[in-house]
């Protein structure tokens, strides 16, 4: 009875994560019903809608509220906005569902942040109180916290998510779904809630109404996906940050420059196999349910440039970023000098869509200032032609590599005072001493950087050869694929390093 109970109550130490046990039960049980309904669509279209609230509960609490809120609100705008025959009123409706869901993401997550910057320029003491709070404990008589403003899991997905349905519905790129369940499905489908990808409607509503269909390949690379997510987190991610970035990054002063270098290395393959673990078992655990999602992630550290990188990395949030704030701010049809500066804008918004913190705003004007002088040297040197030389290739993708790296430094920093003592460690690196103790730091941290290498040689391994081993795993006997997965299983179950780790961007 007690693990039933906890099962089904919402305990903020305990979110239903793709790498708990409890998540794996939830969708044994999920498609356990599934295979009996899958066949009538709104019946299975509304039983996914109600266990993605359910999923939703138990990762954000109290919090679905929101996520039902912003479904009412762009579910009706939408229709308003398509019913509508006057081209203000559709502008109006199209502009009300923007402010609404920015209003709401502002209030969560920047709250403190603007707050703080009026109290500094106006010497004022205001304080942030938190309303949802306020009115749960005056409604339910509750004892919620009015002095801290709880961030709802996923609210930046999920707003980008309906944002670009009723815009795409104003721009007449999509059709209004049939229903609010069939919204509410899209809005909330467990397996991408929380942390993406974001997904268009145009991509996703169509598959609402179409049958379910999942072929014995696609059986056997959403499983290869799955795994693949779940070394990804547990295996690399987690061990990587418990026993050495997190330490690093916590007391930069006490280590020396090749290990604080190495920490921030460290720290580029664990939020990259953080998120992009993530997502893999997203994208595996909905194709399963007979649902594609985006790809979101395409190799990034094999950028030859930092355009290069932004179509490889978190690729749902770029291309959103491009196509309903840079293409709208005027893109690059205005002149050079527009051009720079909207993309400028774009990066450092998206810096802040991460975080509100400077150090996020920092991240993304780098970015930022990157892509402007990639485009710039384009527009003097132009595009390399022909095959790249092996020498040329590499510089280019060891600068990239550096550059972004650099740029991490701030995105993951506690403060800013962290950051600058990190890049005043890593200075140190040539320093005579210091390459002298390499050997003893290699043998300290021996077991790290060898996980560490063998992850981004994989990392950096051909398309090709990627390509010829998940083959070989889709194409196996289903015997060898169970037998494979249990001992994968047992191998993360014993390589867990104490607490199961949050994904990095539930944060955001």
């Amino acid at each position: 009875m007690d693990f039933i109970k906890d099962f089904l109550t919402y305990d903020p130490r305990q979110p239903m994560l793709f790498t708990h046990l409890y998540f794996w039960i939830f969708f044994a049980l999920v498609l356990a019903v599934y295979t009996v309904i899958y066949k009538k669509n709104p019946l299975r279209n509304a039983f996914l809608f109600f266990a993605s609230l359910f999923f939703y509960w138990k990762s954000g609490g109290h919090f679905f509220v929101i996520l039902i809120f912003s479904t009412l609100v762009d579910y009706t705008l939408g229709q308003l906005i398509y019913t509508s025959k006057l081209q203000w009123r559709r502008k109006l409706f199209v502009s009300l569902s923007v402010v609404v869901n920015l209003s709401l993401l502002a209030y969560f997550k920047y709250a403190y942040f603007f707050v703080d910057i009026v109290n500094d320029v106006f010497g004022t003491q205001h304080q942030v109180i938190d309303l949802l709070a306020l009115w749960t404990n005056n409604l339910t008589g509750s004892s919620f916290n009015l002095t801290q403003i709880i961030l709802p899991v996923g609210i930046s997905f999920y707003t980008f998510q309906t944002i670009s349905y009723t815009v795409d519905i104003y721009r007449r790129k999509v059709l209004p779904v049939k229903n609010i369940v069939d919204f509410g499905f899209y809005v909330s489908f467990f397996p991408q809630l929380v942390a993406g990808p974001i997904v268009r409607a145009a991509e996703f509503v169509p598959q609402l109404y179409k049958k379910y269909q999942v072929t014995k390949r696609e059986f056997g690379y959403a499983l290869f996906l799955i795994l693949n997510g779940l070394i990804k987190k547990m295996l690399i991610s987690d061990f990587i940050s418990i026993n050495f970035v997190d330490r690093i990054f916590a007391n930069p002063e006490l280590y020396t420059g090749i290990e604080n270098l190495f920490g921030v290395y460290g720290y580029g393959l664990q939020i990259y196999c953080d998120f992009s673990g993530y997502t893999d078992i997203a994208i595996g655990v909905a194709l399963l349910l007979g649902f594609r999602l985006p790809l979101n992630f395409n190799s990034p550290y094999k950028a030859e440039s930092i355009t290069d990188f932004w179509r490889r990395w978190h690729i749902s949030l770029s291309t959103w970023l491009r196509d309903y704030l840079y293409i709208p701010l005027g893109g690059n049809r205005k002149g050079k000098a527009r051009t720079y500066i909207n993309l400028a804008i774009t990066m450092i918004l998206g810096g802040l869509w991460h975080g509100a913190a400077w150090r996020f705003i920092i991240w993304g004007a780098l970015h930022g200032v990157w892509l402007a002088i990639h485009k710039g040297w384009l527009t003097v040197f132009g595009k390399p032609s022909g095959k790249p030389r092996f020498w040329g290739h590499f510089l280019r993708v060891f600068l990239t590599f550096n550059l972004v790296n650099f740029a991490w430094i701030f995105f993951r920093a506690a403060d800013m005072q962290k950051a600058n003592a990190i890049i005043a460690r890593i200075g140190t690196v040539f320093n005579g001493e210091q390459l002298k103790q390499f050997p003893e730091i290699l043998s300290a941290y021996g077991h790290i950087f060898v996980l560490m290498l063998v992850a981004y040689i994989i990392h950096w391994l051909p398309k090709s050869f990627k390509t010829k081993y998940q083959n070989w795993f889709i194409n196996m006997h289903w015997s060898l694929k169970v037998l494979i997965a249990v001992i994968t299983a047992f191998i993360l179950y014993q390589a867990k390093s104490g607490d199961v780790q949050p994904f990095i961007y539930f944060q955001f």
